[in-house]
C-alpha cells in the first residue's frame, strides 16, 4: 500500500476488489465512457474479475503495474504505470476517477504521490501520460502535476468507433522537486 496522505491510499489491484471496481465503472459510465476504450465492453462484475485475473497473472515484458484509489475507505478509482520500461527507466501513467469522487483533489493528490514513487523508488526518469484533446479535466491534472506538453499523438486511441488525437505530456526527473 502507498499512503498519500490521511484520506487516501492505493492499494495494488486485487481481485477483492472487482466488485466495487465494477459498481464504480458502471455507475459512472456515461462519466468515463467519453474518454476509456474499456468501459463499453465492461458490462458486469465477471468481465472485471477476469481483467483483474488476466492483470494478476500477466508475466510478459510490459509489467504494468495498477493502484486502486481509495478516498475515506471507499473506492475512488484506478491510477497505473503502464509498459514500464525498466532499460530506459521510462514509464506511462493513466488514471481515471469515479463520477462522485470528482472536484476534492484526489487524483491531483494520487498522481503526485506516484510521481514521486516512481522517480525515487522505481529509479524512474521519465514520466508519460496521454490525454485525449478535449479532455480538459485530465489536461488540468497533468499541468497541475508538473508534466509538460510534448505534441500530439495523432489517431493515437480508438474510442466509441473513431480515432482520437492523444496531447502528450512528460516529466523527468530532474524537473520534480
Amino acid at each position: 500500500m502507498i499512503n498519500v496522505d490521511d484520506e487516501i491510499n492505493l492499494r495494488l489491484l486485487s481481485l477483492a476488489s472487482a466488485a466495487p471496481i465494477y459498481e464504480s465503472i458502471n455507475s459512472s459510465r456515461s462519466h468515463v465512457r467519453k474518454w476509456l476504450p474499456f468501459v463499453d465492453a465492461t458490462k458486469n462484475v465477471i468481465e472485471t474479475s477476469d481483467f483483474i485475473k488476466s492483470v494478476l497473472n500477466s508475466r510478459n515484458l510490459k509489467q504494468d503495474r495498477i493502484y486502486e484509489i481509495w478516498y475515506k475507505n471507499n473506492f475512488a478509482g484506478l491510477i497505473s504505470f503502464k509498459e514500464i520500461d525498466k532499460l530506459n527507466n521510462k514509464v506511462e501513467m493513466g488514471y481515471w476517477l469515479d463520477a462522485k469522487m470528482t472536484g476534492k483533489g484526489i487524483m491531483v493528490r494520487s498522481v503526485k504521490r506516484l510521481v514521486s514513487y516512481a522517480f525515487k523508488e522505481m529509479k524512474m526518469n521519465r514520466l508519460k501520460l496521454k490525454v485525449a484533446i478535449g479532455n480538459t479535466k485530465s489536461k488540468a491534472i497533468s499541468q497541475k502535476t508538473g508534466f509538460k506538453f510534448e505534441g500530439i499523438e495523432r489517431e493515437g486511441e480508438f474510442l466509441n468507433g473513431k480515432y482520437h488525437d492523444l496531447e502528450i505530456y512528460s516529466l523527468l526527473k530532474k524537473e520534480w522537486s
